[in-house]
């Protein structure tokens, strides 16, 4: 139940903060916004997205889940509906930018590694790839809806509106269903066989944020981890979940049907994430991030000769490679991160998941300065195809630190299969 709950905001909240990449040209053509101008509000929400996860996640440890996902889905919801009002650019930065990517911000992946962290001793691979699909697929699922809403009669306004009533929503459902450790219902964790009490820590919340970021700026794998996964961002959510739609439109393919293939991606990335997850539990999650980033590189490396008005059948493999790697590289970052930081991995993972956001800040404006300069984003494409296989030569330099515990639970896994 804990798990279904994390996977509706998990959705929802991916969702929303990606609603601005279906409301480009309506923006443009309302307020006569550049495409760098609105990338950059963009890029705030995104960089806002990745910076609160750590301390969100601290919060989270601090006062509760319940509480902090809450309050998040309500600035979502005030920031988002704020948005009808707005006249000015600096408007869109502050209500979109800011309000929505602190509140989307604090149910992201370090989200993700407070519950499978907290709530689960096994199965944790598996259930962060599907917590994780959960939050790629709603920011591309969604996109679909608020573009057909976007050109219904009440055009972007009347997206932002439900995109709104829907965050309020959830809010009385978390607060009412959601339970913060498993010793609260009275059971242990998923595969474990004690009921642990809660020790939550004590102390300032940033402080405890902050204090995990000193010590894992220490050690070699958190660089290497952080680097690659900034390019996963900057590959990802800053370029095409922002970008791909406006591209899409310039080379004549009609905007609904640009965010059809944007939601099939989030199809197959729900597929692949999850089998990601699987194959976390029994394969080194080093070798996993090399080949997701390799097979990520060379799809974007093709993209921009698959662009035109009509969907084709390269285009819909493109989708499919492309979805079945999108955030496929979550499952085995949080496995690296639990391997080398252990109690203090959800708040150290909060920090890689903020450096993939502030590589997607980059890209979002990146892309958005590439298009007006060189009226094509093909160049943005090719880089971030480079980037990719830069990514998976540095997952290859991250070392392995088997601990004894996982190694007793690796063999009692084992155990359980055989028995099964």
């Amino acid at each position: 139940m804990i798990a279904g709950i994390g996977f509706v905001a998990l959705v929802g909240a991916a969702g929303f903060r990606s609603t601005p990449g279906a409301l480009v040209g309506p923006l443009q053509d309302e307020f006569g916004w550049s495409t760098g101008t609105i990338g950059f509000a963009i890029s705030v929400n995104l960089a806002l997205y990745g910076v609160t996860a750590p301390f969100a996640a601290a919060l989270m440890e601090r006062f509760g889940v319940r509480k902090v996902t809450a309050g998040a889905m309500a600035l979502i919801a005030l920031g988002s509906g704020l948005t009808v009002f707005m006249t000015a650019a600096w408007q869109l930065i502050m209500l979109w930018g800011v309000l929505v990517g602190l509140g989307a911000g604090s149910i992201s992946l370090g989200f993700v590694a407070v519950i499978s962290t907290r709530w689960f001793h096994k199965r944790q691979g598996l259930v962060s790839g599907i917590l994780s699909a959960g939050g790629a697929t709603g920011s591309l699922v969604f996109l679909p809806v608020v573009a057909t809403l976007t050109e219904s009669d009440g055009g972007w306004r009347a997206a932002a509106i439900v995109v709104s009533l829907v965050a309020f929503l959830t809010v009385p459902m978390v607060l009412l269903f959601f339970r913060e450790y498993p010793a609260d219902s009275g059971i242990p964790p998923f595969g474990g066989s004690e009921i642990v009490p809660p020790t939550p820590p004590s102390g300032n919340a940033a402080r405890i944020a902050i204090d995990g970021l000193i010590n894992a700026t220490r050690t070699r794998a958190f660089w290497l981890l952080a680097a690659g996964f900034a390019i996963c961002g900057a590959t990802t959510n800053g370029l095409v979940a922002t970008h791909f739609i406006p591209a899409a439109h310039d080379h004549g393919m009609p905007v609904v049907a640009a965010a059809g293939l944007l939601a099939l991606i989030g199809v197959f990335d729900l597929i692949g994430t999850i089998f990601s997850g699987w194959l976390t539990d029994r394969v080194d999650p080093r070798i996993l991030l090399a080949f997701f980033y390799t097979l990520r590189g060379i799809s974007l490396l093709l993209l921009p000769q698959l662009f035109g008005e009509e969907i084709t059948g390269f285009m819909i493999v493109f989708v499919i490679i492309y979805g079945l790697d999108f955030i496929a590289t979550v499952p085995p970052t949080i496995a690296l991160c639990r391997e080398h930081f252990g109690a203090s991995a959800a708040i150290v993972f909060g920090w890689v998941f903020a450096a993939h956001q502030v590589g997607a800040a980059i890209s979002a404006t990146a892309a958005g300065m590439i298009r007006d300069n060189f009226h094509d984003y093909a160049p943005a494409w090719y880089a971030a195809g480079i980037l990719s296989v830069v990514a998976a030569f540095l997952s290859m330099r991250i070392k392995r630190v088997p601990a004894k515990e996982e190694a007793v639970e690796r063999k009692d896994r084992v155990s359980d299969e055989a028995a099964d």
